[in-house]
């Protein structure tokens, strides 16, 4: 029994001190860049997104839209891989003074390259799901809740590899907010 103790304790010594965290900071001394890696897998979160690592091209005209009041980023690379699981999401939020029925049509014809391109309508920005409450074994994207609201959701591709692009109108209707969004998920198996 206390063999087991010892040897436990120095796994756990070899596990803590196997894993490394490196953060690199922006000029205003804000985290920008965080790596973890431990032996179990790892975490990287850049808050500098490269919209080419969506699938889509940004829409004409369209700038990216600047940090919120409370400093939230408008774009983010995150991968987090293990053993067991493997997730990546890149996106990015931009804003357009066209309307959202014009940014709409652009994205239903950038995302056909990717299959059938499903139209979605939710009361809330882009949303990462699958079908879950319906068969299992399925792949095959669908619209979450009552599919009705003011942000149209368009989603194109698998539970998990999804190209994703939300839609919301500004303010008194003079213009659109859209996030471009990539989902790759894997299991056990795969690659992202």
């Amino acid at each position: 029994m206390r063999k087991s103790v010892v040897f436990m304790l120095v796994a756990a010594a070899l596990v803590v001190t196997a894993c490394s965290v490196n953060v690199k900071k922006d000029s205003e001394g804000r985290d920008k860049n965080v790596d973890i890696n431990t032996p179990f897998g790892g975490i990287h979160v850049n808050e500098n997104a490269d919209v080419r690592d969506t699938g889509l091209p940004v829409y004409p005209g369209a700038h990216q839209k600047e940090k919120g009041g409370s400093g939230d980023e408008k774009s983010a690379n995150v991968d987090i891989s293990t053993s067991a699981f493997g997730l990546k999401v890149v996106a990015v939020e931009y804003e357009s003074n066209d309307s959202p029925s014009r940014v709409t049509a652009y994205y239903q014809d950038q995302l056909k390259k990717y299959g059938k391109v499903l139209l979605c309508h939710t009361s809330h920005g882009a949303s990462y799901t699958g079908n879950h409450d319906h068969n299992p074994d399925s792949e095959e994207l669908r619209c979450e809740g009552d599919n009705n609201g003011k942000t149209i959701e368009l989603k194109v591709g698998t539970e998990s590899n999804q190209h994703i692009v939300s839609i919301e109108p500004q303010d008194k209707d003079k213009g659109s907010d859209f996030a471009l969004v990539y989902v790759r998920t894997r299991g056990k198996e795969g690659t992202i």
